[in-house]
């Protein structure tokens, strides 16, 4: 085993394979049903509002499924209807009018659904879970989702059982700043108040992420997202980071932006995280570390994106 993956085995304890869980059958992801391939690296779950969220995490998702042999699941809060106002280019590709609302609050959960399965082949998602609460388009206000959107109950106890069937090292989720989509920030408090109900022994890390090329000097001012004090990250470690500028390949001319905008690509019914991720630069993946984690959990997070960016590369 090269040196650097004892390291993080040591440093994450025990790793053992994602144990069924019954709770989650209620997914409509075929991959679900399978038998989960066992692996000796990390296991992360990934909670995002929107399929294409997920996209921020591309390339260290990647690192994590082929270089250090970990699991990648993910947990989708909305069935993504709500997108049909960026579908225009989609519409003649799936011979639907997917920009009429009615069509697409029929149609688009299902084609987003496998076009996330198709971008989660690519970076080595394993298992899904469809928790399909409703996407009524863009807000800022976490408050109205959680209290009048999203049943929040069932969305809690829908994490709740995840979490108990698996036992994850990490989550990731989006950071949670001012001024972004109220799902996403919705998302992120659900899965931190899911975590901090687990006893502490059983708390996996759990980080907050934004990349740079938008919004950098809003990410860099972030305490905690006002009124949600679970939300508070630690300021004195981290942020951790994986730069898919990172080169391989013949004369070093491939990098690890090309996996995020093959991922990216696959969600031809929208656009707008297309046009975030269309930059010169292919960006870097930053993470932080909430404050409801446990003193050890740097240590842990440190070793992890120590793995994750040490050769080789790709993998």
């Amino acid at each position: 085993m090269p040196r650097i993956l004892l390291v993080l085995v040591l440093a994450l304890g025990t790793l053992s394979a994602c144990a069924s869980d019954p709770g989650a059958q209620e997914a409509t992801s075929p991959q679900e049903a399978s038998a989960p391939m066992e692996r000796s690296g990390p296991s992360v779950l990934v909670i995002t509002a929107h399929p294409d969220d997920e996209a921020m995490f591309a390339a260290t998702m990647y690192r994590i499924t082929h270089a250090l042999d970990g699991n990648v699941h993910l947990a989708l809060v909305t069935d993504g209807a709500g997108g049909y106002r960026f579908s225009t280019l989609a519409e003649p590709l799936y011979g639907l009018d997917l920009t009429t609302q009615k069509v697409a609050r029929q149609e688009l959960p299902a084609i987003r659904k496998r076009e996330l399965e198709a971008g989660g082949r690519i970076v080595g998602i394993s298992e899904y879970f469809y928790l399909d609460e409703p996407d009524e388009g863009k807000t800022e206000n976490a408050d109205s989702v959680m209290q009048h959107v999203w049943n929040t109950t069932r969305v809690a106890s829908r994490l709740d059982d995840i979490l108990a069937g698996h036992d994850y090292d990490f989550i990731f989720t989006h950071l949670p700043i001012k001024p972004f989509h109220a799902h996403h920030k919705a998302a992120t408090v659900l899965a931190l108040e899911a975590v901090e109900r687990m006893a502490p022994e059983r708390r996996p890390v759990i980080l907050g992420s934004f990349p740079t090329g938008g919004m950098d000097d809003i990410v860099a001012q972030f305490r905690e997202l006002e009124g949600f004090p679970i939300t508070a990250i630690r300021k004195e470690v981290g942020p951790w980071t994986f730069d898919r500028s990172t080169p391989f390949g013949t004369d070093d001319r491939l990098h690890y932006g090309i996996i995020a905008n093959w991922l990216i690509a696959e969600h031809k019914s929208q656009g707008t995280m297309q046009l975030f991720m269309a930059n010169s630069d292919p960006g870097t993946e930053r993470f932080w570390m909430y404050a409801l984690n446990s003193a050890s959990s740097a240590e842990k997070t440190a070793a992890l994106f120590e793995a994750v960016q040490a050769p080789p590369h790709p993998f």
